[in-house]
């Protein structure tokens, strides 16, 4: 029945396409892809450059810099010197911009909807036109919150996870005004963007595969993608709600959130509320927010681990069960963020056993990894060094996962950079890579033309290299007690002259390094847009790989994907180096020979 289907949509009249049309108004899946990678990029620039503008304020506190003076003008960064209101700004704007608009838009959107249809033998999404005002919703709530960095008074202050009653009350910090406002309204449109991108995602896995794809043949990306998607359906209207009421409480007078609260000595009205409640309405939605940024990428390093190691993903049920096993238990860990509240201590534990209960299906995905790793016959392209440096930093930031996930040990460095350098190395850094990779891997599907490899390698070390250069040394500024989100750490210097200057100096290391990082990414840009137009044209499979999209007949495909019948699958995606094959790779296409074991 679905091939039917999509077989009469492919038959409708196909007439020649205006520009505006193909690229702008698109309803084709692979199109828009392309859309939300290349404004995920966008947006990564942006966050990555408000990233340096604030390291510098902490590398050389004080110092004047000709540099931000350039880019923040004198409102913002007068004789050179950071704004503090602006320093908060800048830590806010750019965390919000990595978390949602890049990490979570440049893998769910890019891959989902480049690689669903192809990989399942679909013609399209399940809904064109949804999927469309997905990628457009995504671009709006991007311009809106790119629009609050330009706003009189300056963009929302109150760090990504926006915590009343600093974000509840205009009067309390400039960018609790008009910059608040917008952040909420473009956050609102990017989940509506994501709520129904998800739901396209979750119909075409379920109702639009082709004839022999079963569950147990799709790639392990589909998984990812499918438990992404359902996380995402069951998390982000917690954070809408939040949203609203935080809303409601700034607009309308309400006091969801309020309570005895006491602005320049005078006491305002609210009554009632209590800011802990949007603490367990922000978290049930931030945590499973980890995974939906995550869970794409590990999708993403399995396909590019096995095809590069030329061998079967070890496994392949227990990393389909770890899939699950995260997004479930991604619902019952929030309160980990939250054990410094005066919540109750038996309720913490039970917070704790969750919480550590999740590393059991993240160590089965790193076994699996390393296992599929072992002795295989490695092709070190750039998308399997990023699919390789996303297992480093997995299992790195796992490591202090676990410290933190104890309640004991987490009240000693909560809100220190202990907890920043974690989340940025176990998400940050292992997301980024995952998404890397991806791009790497399919840029010949995406655009039929190659990337250049030399600049692929540059860009993996000096990426990988100013990562840890970053995130490591920020654990023991964590340990020495610097709390996060200030504007200046040179007041240690009061309490402990030796502690404090060795935080000045480790501050020194890690902006330098993030300095680094970011020129790193021009090898990338460079090669990402110079390759789109002039790189060398892609033959149908340069990785040899057995997954659909390499059975199309063009290196991009056209609309419908597939000029005449849709392929039909015979096998697992991960038949590479089986005894007795004359390849040491057998496509999904290829029917099983009399006597062969499937897998």
């Amino acid at each position: 029945m679905a091939a039917a289907a999509q077989e009469a949509i492919h038959e409708h009249d196909h007439h020649e396409e205006s520009f505006v049309s193909k690229y702008i108004f698109s309803y084709d899946h692979k199109t828009i892809g392309k859309q939300f990678l290349i404004a995920a990029i966008f947006m990564g620039l942006v966050g990555m450059m408000l990233s340096v503008f604030f390291r510098i304020q902490l590398a050389w506190p004080g110092e004047s810099s000709d540099f931000l003076n350039m880019f923040l003008g004198d409102r913002w960064a007068p004789d050179g010197i950071l704004n503090q209101d602006m320093y908060l700004g800048l830590v806010t704007i750019h965390g919000t911009i990595m978390v949602f608009f890049v990490l979570t838009g440049g893998l769910s959107g890019t891959f989902s909807n480049v690689l669903i249809p192809l990989q399942l033998g679909a013609r399209d999404m399940a809904s064109g036109f949804i999927n469309m005002m997905s990628a457009w919703l995504f671009n709006i709530s991007s311009v809106i919150m790119l629009v609050s960095l330009f706003v009189e008074s300056g963009p929302a202050m109150s760090g990504w996870t926006v915590y009343p009653p600093l974000s509840a009350l205009p009067q309390a910090v400039s960018g609790s005004g008009l910059g608040m406002t917008l952040w909420l309204i473009s956050l609102t449109i990017f989940i509506a963007s994501s709520l129904i991108g998800s739901l396209n995602y979750i119909t075409t896995i379920i109702n639009l595969r082709t004839t022999g794809m079963k569950m147990t043949r799709m790639p392990l990306t589909i998984w990812a993608f499918l438990v992404t998607a359902i996380v995402g359906v069951l998390a982000f209207p917690v954070l809408l709600s939040a949203a609203l009421l935080l809303f409601m409480d700034r607009v309308l007078g309400t006091s969801f959130y309020l309570s005895e609260i006491i602005v320049g000595g005078e006491m305002l009205d609210n009554v009632g509320g209590s800011p802990i409640l949007y603490q367990h309405l922000f978290w049930f939605l931030g945590h499973p927010e980890v995974y939906i940024v995550l869970l794409p990428a590990l999708g993403i390093s399995s396909e590019v681990i096995s095809t590069n190691a030329r061998k079967p993903i070890f496994g392949y049920r227990a990393m389909i069960g770890s899939l699950l096993a995260i997004g479930f238990l991604s619902f019952i860990v929030w309160a980990h963020h939250m054990f410094v509240s005066g919540m109750d201590p038996f309720l913490g534990s039970v917070f704790v056993f969750t919480t550590l209960l999740i590393a059991i299906p993240s160590a089965v995905k790193v076994f699996n990894y390393l296992t599929t790793l072992w002795k295989g016959s490695i092709v070190f392209t750039p998308a399997m060094l990023f699919a390789i440096g996303l297992v480093s930093t997995f299992i790195s930031g796992g490591v202090t996962g676990i410290i933190l996930a104890d309640s004991a040990l987490d009240i000693q460095v909560h809100d220190t950079y202990f907890v920043v350098a974690h989340f940025h190395v176990v998400m940050g850094l292992s997301a980024i890579f995952g998404m890397f990779a991806g791009v790497y891997h399919w840029f010949p599907k995406m655009f039929g033309r190659m990337m250049n490899n030399r600049l692929g390698y540059a860009h993996f070390w000096t990426t990988i290299v100013s990562g840890y250069g970053v995130f490591l040394p920020m654990h023991f500024v964590g340990i020495g007690g610097t709390p996060r989100r200030y504007y200046d750490n040179s007041i240690f210097d009061t309490f402990n002259p030796t502690a404090g200057e060795m935080i000045l100096d480790l501050n020194i290391i890690i902006t330098v390094f993030a300095i680094i990082g970011a020129f790193g990414q021009v090898f990338f840009f460079f090669n990402f847009f110079y390759s789109i137009f002039r790189g060398p044209k892609a033959p149908l499979n340069p990785w040899r790989s057995n997954t659909l999209e390499w059975t199309t007949p063009t290196a991009v495909p056209g609309h419908g994907n597939w000029p005449g019948e849709l392929p039909v699958v015979h096998r697992w995606p991960y038949d590479y180096s089986k005894p007795g094959a004359d390849e040491d790779f057998i496509p999904q296409t290829v029917p099983l020979k009399e006597g062969e074991e499937e897998h």
